[in-house]
């Protein structure tokens, strides 16, 4: 009799957490269409205002390059010549800004990068 009861209640279990859940929501969504009224006097079934004209975006300023200062280059020279057991000449140096990413485009990669899992063997 006792292996019954666990399927119900992790069913019950369940079922609270949606119905917690359910009642959360509703409450989020009428704060939210309350705030929406509220706002500005407006009701949420008021038309929207019609689109102006915006001027046109200026062009973009050109990136301003960092200098990499005697310091830095002094810091990698130490590090390379750690690594590679000699002396190592930078002949130069420059900062690189990452770019901004997709989140779609990242978590692709980390899919991507975690199938690559050389400790399971395929096709045994």
């Amino acid at each position: 009799m006792g292996w019954l009861l666990l399927p119900v209640g992790i069913f019950a279990g369940w079922l609270a957490g949606a119905a917690m859940s359910r009642r959360m929501v509703r409450s989020e969504v009428r704060r939210l269409e309350s705030l929406i009224e509220n706002r500005n006097g407006k009701t949420a079934a008021a038309p929207l205002p019609a689109l102006t004209a915006q001027p046109a975006p200026k062009p973009a300023e050109p990136e301003q390059v960092e200098e990499v200062t005697p310091e830095t280059i002094m810091v990698l020279t130490a590090a390379v010549a750690a690594f590679l057991g000699k002396r190592a000449r930078i002949r130069s140096a420059r900062l690189v800004r990452a770019a901004p990413s997709n989140a779609w485009a990242q978590q692709g990669r980390a899919f991507i990068q975690a199938s690559h899992n050389l400790g399971v063997v395929h096709g045994r």
